[in-house]
């Protein structure tokens, strides 16, 4: 999942490290409210949220010192030999909640339902998003294409 979100392996397995840092001191606090499942994708969500914040705020504070020219390609995600990795590259870039929806729906393979108890919304509230995020896509694409 977090590989999906981040794009980079390297980054995807310094979540699944937190992940399973969290899961041994959060695993007390499951009360069986939601599947097992859900629960741990939900706390691997928040994980990923929480260290593309903290990336954010690490650039915004520091002056990029190399410019990566070429990038290894054999650390992508597995979506990238899916049309070279563009749609997935696109999708990472639409708004958060747009982009969360699209990569639960689609790339997870999820409900709308499931969706929703991991984003912390309604169901209608997911498909407003992917919605929104197939017009966006769409717009983007066309403009590349």
């Amino acid at each position: 999942m977090a590989w999906r979100w981040l794009g980079s392996r390297e980054d995807a397995e310094d979540v699944a490290q937190e992940v399973c840092i969290k899961l041994g001191h959060a695993i007390r606090s499951f009360r069986g409210d939601a599947e097992f499942s859900t629960w741990l994708y939900r706390l691997t969500y928040n994980a990923t949220l929480d260290f593309m914040r903290a990336r954010k705020r690490s650039r915004r504070n520091h002056e990029p010192e190399v410019v990566v020219l070429f990038r290894d390609r054999t650390g992508d995600s597995p979506e990238a030999n899916v049309i070279g990795g563009e749609l997935w590259e696109e999708v990472r870039n639409l708004p958060g909640q747009q982009r969360d929806a699209v990569l639960l729906v689609y790339a997870e393979d999820m409900t709308h339902a499931d969706a929703a108890a991991i984003m912390g919304c309604s169901e209608k509230t997911v498909s407003w998003h992917l919605h929104e995020a197939r017009k966006r896509l769409k717009m983007r694409l066309q403009e590349v294409g």
